[in-house]
């Protein structure tokens, strides 16, 4: 064996799956991950920051005595798989024992998808660089009010998967996807405001960059004179960007390692009502068109879609391989890797909340008075153990079924589960922001807090 000799990403796998082999190891599993990232970022018409970045590597891990060990390289020879094997070996060797650590066995069948756009490598650069003008363009254009470029950027993302173990799985897959972000600043005597858009696509196609500008700058020029108003308690129609931000922390809340270290406000909950009718919750690894679909996860199950929350009530928890050892269920195909430098962790992929039959405009109209909400602040402060939240919010009034006044520094707090159950009317209008989406809501009586 010529060990300095570079390999391809399905023969450096099936390299430490052979070594592993000839060394008795129980379990052993190789993952190799190679990204190319770029990112352009653009004011005033000019390039501002551009990013180019390439990262690839092999992550190993094994199985030995009920004792798991991880190692990982970025050099990608033969004598590199040995000393990678060897490494996480040793980390084994160190660790402690554990039944429930698992891999899995391959599957008959997996999804097929379409998840690369092989025309993303045949568009130039200056191309590319015009998008991101482009986005600018369409914002600054929107109105003379927009002053300010605060953001724009083109971003995109290429790479190649591939994973084998000692069960039996070898698989290879190859995906990309691109997008564009953009956040302007309205002025109008002396008051500032900005507004935010985003949106990544599978297919450069399917990307539609004056959208991204136009709604940023229109978000940012309907906030000029936003006041803050007196506490009232009223009917909250949410955007569906405010709902995505909170299907944000039930996703880790509804995973069963949550559950199963006693950090889930849904543990013990399985089969109960958890919110209302209205409400449905599902994660679907192999949705078409998805950001983070794949045929496979990152252990090489098959991904599915997973219904959690169905009618309101509680279905259920996404697994990986270890948390459903641990529950004697299998796994939903939710193991998932950052990079080639860690093992699987467990985490959602297209998680959403369904669409419903009502157009959103209809939901406003039916309200009569209420608070729309578009934008919340802290969620990092909400609390997935009890479910509590206290956040910033903005948005505008609804007066007699219309938009009217523009909202600033006004406060809701309560609980998830509460806001889960006064949701009484689901838009039609689903919507992704990255791997989140979810449609208009609203929710019945909630306490709007200010003056």
């Amino acid at each position: 064996m010529n060990r300095d000799e570079k390999l391809v990403s399905s023969e450096l796998v099936a390299a430490v799956i052979e070594e592993a082999k000839d060394r008795n190891v129980e379990h052993a599993e190789a993952f190799f991950d190679r990204e190319e990232e770029l990112s352009i970022e653009v004011r005033e018409g000019e390039v501002e920051n551009l990013k180019v970045a390439q990262d690839a590597g092999l992550g190993v891990r094994v199985i030995q005595g009920g004792r798991l060990g991880y190692a990982y390289t970025t050099g990608l020879t033969r004598g590199d798989v040995v000393g990678t094997l060897e490494a996480a070996l040793a980390n084994a060797r160190a660790a402690s024992e554990d039944a429930y650590y698992t891999l899995p066995q391959p599957a008959k069948n997996y999804p097929e998808l379409d998840i690369d756009d092989s025309s993303l490598g045949e568009v130039s650069l200056e191309e590319k660089i015009e998008l991101a003008r482009r986005i600018e363009r369409s914002g600054r254009s929107f109105d003379s009010l927009v002053r300010i470029t605060e953001q724009v950027s083109y971003e995109e993302v290429r790479f190649e998967v591939a994973i084998a173990n000692t069960e039996g799985i070898s698989l290879t897959s190859k995906g990309s996807f691109c997008g564009g972000v953009a956040a302007f600043v309205a002025e109008k005597d002396g008051d500032l405001q900005t507004g935010f858009s985003v949106d990544f696509v599978r297919k450069l196609k399917e990307l539609d960059v004056e959208a991204i500008g136009k709604e940023a700058a229109s978000k940012a020029v309907r906030m000029l004179g936003a006041q803050r108003l007196k506490t009232k308690r009223v009917p909250v129609i949410m955007d569906p960007y405010v709902v995505a931000s909170f299907l944000g922390m039930m996703a880790s809340a509804l995973s069963a390692e949550a559950v199963q270290k006693g950090r889930s406000l849904f543990a013990g909950k399985v089969g109960e009502r958890v919110a209302s009718t209205e409400v449905n919750i599902a994660d679907h690894g192999a949705m078409p068109g998805g950001i983070l679909s794949s045929p496979f996860d990152g252990e090489g199950v098959p991904t599915q879609r997973t219904v959690l929350v169905e009618g309101g009530v509680l279905q259920g928890f996404l697994h990986n391989s270890y948390t459903a050892a641990k529950d004697g269920v299998s796994s939903t195909g939710n193991a998932v890797r950052g990079s080639f430098q860690s093992p699987p962790q467990l985490g959602s992929t297209n998680f959403y909340l369904s669409p419903g039959k009502c157009k959103p405009e209809e939901i406003i109209r039916e309200t009569g008075d209420g608070f729309y909400l578009t934008e919340v602040m802290g969620m990092h402060t909400a609390n997935p153990i009890s479910g509590d939240f206290s956040l910033g919010a903005a948005g505008i009034w609804i007066h007699n079924g219309e938009l009217t006044t523009p909202v600033r520094g006004m406060v809701i707090a309560g609980n998830i589960l509460e806001l889960l159950d006064r949701v009484d009317a689901v838009g039609s209008d689903l919507r992704f922001f990255a791997s989140k989406g979810a449609p208009t809501i609203r929710v019945a009586n909630l306490t709007v807090s200010g003056q």
